[in-house]
């Protein structure tokens, strides 16, 4: 295997006048920008002094017009197509730097407004994400409604000028840094299951700096960190202003948002993946299993999977080419990865033996394994966020193959 081999890859393709001027101009800039520092680093395994670092890149990028890049002029984007948004993908990925976003707010909220909206809610809401203001997380799913969205039963209710909100949300990522809280509450109890759903922008702090109805629970996770919170909502209030496509709508917002979860970055997905498997290599090399045919056949088969995420990449810009709906290939592509990710990982748990079941030298209050250990615990969760595995094969049973629900 050679990973100099030669391919076809989207930087080889005609995409047409704007996206070979938006290519070159980007590579130009990283070229004359990318931070000698931020070469390799992973934000998910940063540092804090990495961490503080990539936050003044992230400002950086959007000083220079490089986030929303494909939002409207009007709310601060620059008017590209999904096709741009993959060539900056592949040029970050070339300068071996990381392509900051301001987070769910980003790539979650704003397409939910910028479809919904109203126009003074465009104006009003989506330049605080870009300047990084505003930082969401989600409250969507409850301790009984994961998979089964539409069964929440946390509510909201009127009250003058405001919803006044009530119930539990679970797993919400991302909570203890943020301060919008992008939330689905049922407001008509009396309508069917998918309405009477609302979807509202709520505050989670007042001026005086304290939280907004809210008590954040961290939740501890297999790796030892603390990345999600149960969070209660004990008459949580925000303007009617900030609900997102009018009260009892919110099931149609919410597949907007669900629609941009799942469909990832077209065609660098797989880079990632990619970069593991060489990696994985490196590892069989070194402790000699690579000499077990055993191992290379489960090596042959990992750079097979990455391959058809790569191909799954360009025949997803293809449909964005010719202006073909995606959505199912969304729920194949996420299907594919996040199956994939946790075979590979047990399988490179198994290349490195006896070291996968140590944890590093730490005090004995913590606990941190190392990245392979934390990639693969975390697998775990990958084919259940963003709709489960069984949901996606719904999806594509239903409306690929046309069997019946």
């Amino acid at each position: 295997m050679n990973r100099e081999r030669a391919m076809v890859t989207p930087d080889d393709l005609d995409l047409g006048l704007v996206a070979q001027s938006f290519r070159s101009e980007i590579r130009q800039w990283l070229s004359d920008n990318v931070p000698p520092g931020l070469i390799d680093v992973d934000p998910e395994s940063a540092t804090p002094t990495q961490t503080a670092e990539l936050q003044k890149w992230a400002d950086q990028l959007y000083r220079a017009g490089y986030m929303g890049i494909t939002w409207p002029e009007e709310y601060g984007g620059r008017g590209l197509s999904a096709i741009e948004v993959s060539v900056m993908n592949e040029e970050f990925d070339r300068a071996r730097v990381a392509r900051m976003t301001r987070g769910v707010g980003e790539w979650l909220v704003a397409p939910a407004i910028l479809k919904w909206g109203t126009e003074s809610q465009k104006q009003r809401l989506l330049p605080r994400i870009l300047d990084g203001t505003d930082v969401y997380c989600q409250g969507f799913s409850e301790p009984g409604a994961g998979s089964d969205l539409a069964a929440l039963s946390t509510v909201g209710r009127t009250e003058g000028d405001e919803l006044v909100i009530t119930g539990q949300k679970l797993w919400t990522s991302g909570a203890t840094r943020a301060n919008m809280l992008f939330c689905l509450c049922r407001t008509d109890p009396a309508a069917p299951r998918h309405r009477g759903i609302t979807y509202v922008l709520v505050p989670m702090r007042v001026p005086d700096g304290s939280f907004n109805g809210m008590e954040l629970n961290p939740i501890r996770q297999m790796t030892g960190e603390a990345d999600f919170t149960a969070t209660f909502l004990d008459a949580a209030r925000a303007p009617l202003d900030n609900v997102i496509g009018g009260l009892n709508n919110g099931w149609q917002v919410t597949m907007t948002t669900l629609g941009s979860e799942r469909g990832g970055s077209v065609t660098t997905q797989h880079v990632p993946f990619a970069k593991e498997f060489w990696q994985a290599v490196e590892i069989a090399r070194k402790t000699g299993a690579v000499e077990d045919s055993r191992v290379r056949q489960q090596l042959a088969w990992a750079f097979t999977q990455v391959e058809i995420m790569r191909y799954q990449g360009l025949a997803t810009l293809g449909d964005v080419l010719t202006g073909k709906e995606s959505d199912v290939r969304a729920s194949i592509n996420k299907m594919f990865w996040s199956e994939y990710s946790q075979a590979f990982l047990d399988r490179v748990a198994n290349i490195r033996g006896a070291e996968a079941m140590l944890l590093p030298a730490q005090p004995a209050d913590s606990y941190e394994p190392d990245n392979w250990t934390r990639n693969m615990l975390q697998s775990r969760s990958s084919t259940i966020w963003g709709g489960t595995a069984e949901v996606q094969r719904n999806i594509v049973a239903e409306r690929v193959l046309g069997l019946p629900r």
